[in-house]
């Protein structure tokens, strides 16, 4: 995959019809990070043991983003996106399969600011109760991401209110980036980080904000959520059709252009993974750790317990468990 150095990321852009965007950088993220911080947790990292992973020569750490306010990692992009810039009266409007309305939603509510959200009707129960939680207004369309963002688009339209895109907006980038500085300060240092991929921002967000220090990002996707893998084959974002356990976390049908530039410009690894290596996987987290992880959460350390990604002698190893937003009665 093609490499850039860490002076030139800062710098790539890309063509997004007439206008040209400027990518988010190491800058933006430590930035971010100093404007939420009062807003959002520290989340905890720990060692697991080899019986856990079967990795018996190297080193293995989680994050635990699922102890994040509102479940996952987004509320981290979703308060920076409203503490970057002014936010009209109309409020904020999101389209997503679930973690990022309850993390605008949530946001929204601790900053005095109204939210609309509209997910798919396939969105998990639990999710839906947390947003009417956050005292937002929730609207089910459609059977995906897409017709709920497109429903959204014509709500934005109509009210004035700012709309945040759950993945294809810097500001929400530069946020998710947060949890990759926390990871490393927390960490001691990392070689390697694995995450999983929907669409795309914080996979944008990690390696933005690791490439000066070196570190290696692998991506991760299920098979039927391959929205990286098939945009990286074809040098563009495509439009896939996305179906699966991870499909209401992972499920966006086309990468954002911000996270896919910056995973063409530093990017080590692309890892499938099966729906049922997910679930398993899901469950180890469970009965090994009392970790709960929603499919998507458990998408990245599945490619690293089923041997998909094998570590180097000695190499330090990350791993994000992005989200814990799980129906019980599943896992």
């Amino acid at each position: 995959m093609p490499q850039h150095g860490p002076d030139e990321i800062g710098r790539l852009a890309l063509k997004d019809g007439a206008a040209m965007i400027r990518l988010p950088g190491y800058a933006e993220i430590k930035a971010a990070h100093a404007r939420i911080r009062p807003w959002i947790r520290k989340t905890p990292v720990i060692a697991i043991e080899t019986d856990v992973t079967g990795v018996t020569d190297a080193s293995v750490a989680l994050k635990l983003e699922g102890l994040q306010r509102t479940g996952s990692f987004k509320a981290r992009g979703a308060f920076n996106a409203m503490l970057t810039h002014p936010v009209p009266a109309a409020g904020v409007v999101a389209a997503s399969g679930g973690n990022h309305g309850a993390a605008v939603a949530y946001a929204a509510m601790q900053l005095g600011h109204p939210a609309t959200i509209f997910v798919p009707e396939t969105a998990p129960r639990v999710k839906i109760e947390r947003l009417t939680r956050y005292g937002a207004t929730v609207h089910q369309v459609g059977q995906t991401y897409a017709q709920a963002f497109e429903a959204a688009q014509i709500q934005q339209t109509a009210s004035g209110a700012r709309m945040l895109h759950a993945y294809d907006d810097p500001d929400i980038i530069a946020g998710q980036g947060t949890a990759a500085l926390e990871f490393m300060a927390e960490s001691g240092g990392l070689d390697t980080v694995i995450i999983a991929v929907g669409g795309g921002g914080l996979i944008g967000g990690v390696i933005a904000a690791l490439m000066e220090a070196g570190v290696k990002v692998v991506a991760v996707e299920s098979t039927g959520t391959p929205t990286l893998a098939r945009a990286l084959e074809a040098g563009a974002p495509v439009t896939v059709a996305v179906s699966g356990v991870a499909a209401d976390a992972l499920g966006a049908s086309r990468i954002g252009v911000y996270g896919l530039a910056l995973a063409q410009a530093h990017l080590h690894g692309m890892i499938l993974v099966e729906d049922d290596e997910i679930r398993a996987t899901q469950r180890l987290l469970w009965d090994s750790l009392r970790v709960v992880a929603e499919p998507g959460g458990a998408a990245a350390f599945a490619a690293l317990v089923t041997g998909r990604y094998r570590p180097a002698p000695g190499e330090r190893v990350g791993v994000l468990v992005c989200g814990s937003n799980a129906d019980l009665s599943k896992l």
